[in-house]
């Protein structure tokens, strides 16, 4: 961990990781009313832009101590979502059309590396829907282990869900 100033902005090779801005609501709103985007999120897909909207400004309004988010922006627009919602808690999201080319991997490898570096974090821990092999799949890529699973977690509409639980310990962290 360094004393340095928390950056609000991370670029990689393609993509410009940064803050929140309500101009962001467009672009967020495109990825949040997809059903297939939210498939596996802990709500239903977006249907109205008011849902977004609170989704967004709950993102800008979070504490640095609580919190530590990131839109996901390439070539210049928004396309979901990329850090700890609530430390050590990590998350993702991504607009379908950019799923598979790897854009996922790019902004989780620079979020990790960014909370390890700027948070006094022992591990960061995730959750995902068990059937949601690709996030699974990502997640173990990144250095994320089974911690443990539970039953019925989630109600997702009419749906009960269950869960997986992973952690990445600071100390597996490749890239420290």
């Amino acid at each position: 961990m360094t004393d340095a100033p928390r950056p609000d902005r991370i670029e990689t090779a393609r993509l410009v990781l940064r803050k929140p801005r309500l101009s962001d609501l467009p672009a967020l709103h495109e990825v949040m009313s997809r059903p297939e985007a939210m498939r596996y999120w802990t709500r239903p897909a977006h249907d109205d832009i008011g849902e977004t909207l609170d989704f967004l400004k709950s993102m800008a309004a979070s504490g640095p101590t609580e919190s530590d988010d990131f839109i996901i922006e390439y070539q210049g627009r928004a396309i979901g979502k990329a850090g700890a919602w609530r430390l050590p808690e990590v998350g993702f999201l991504l607009h379908p059309d950019h799923w598979g080319k790897g854009m996922a991997r790019e902004a989780m490898e620079a979020v990790i590396r960014h909370l390890f570096r700027h948070h006094d974090l022992p591990r960061l821990v995730a959750e995902a829907d068990p059937r949601n092999a690709a996030s699974l799949g990502l997640l173990a890529r990144l250095g994320f282990r089974e911690t443990h699973r539970a039953e019925r977690t989630l109600q997702w509409g009419e749906e009960w869900c269950d869960s997986v639980y992973l952690a990445l310990e600071r100390s597996d962290w490749p890239q420290g």
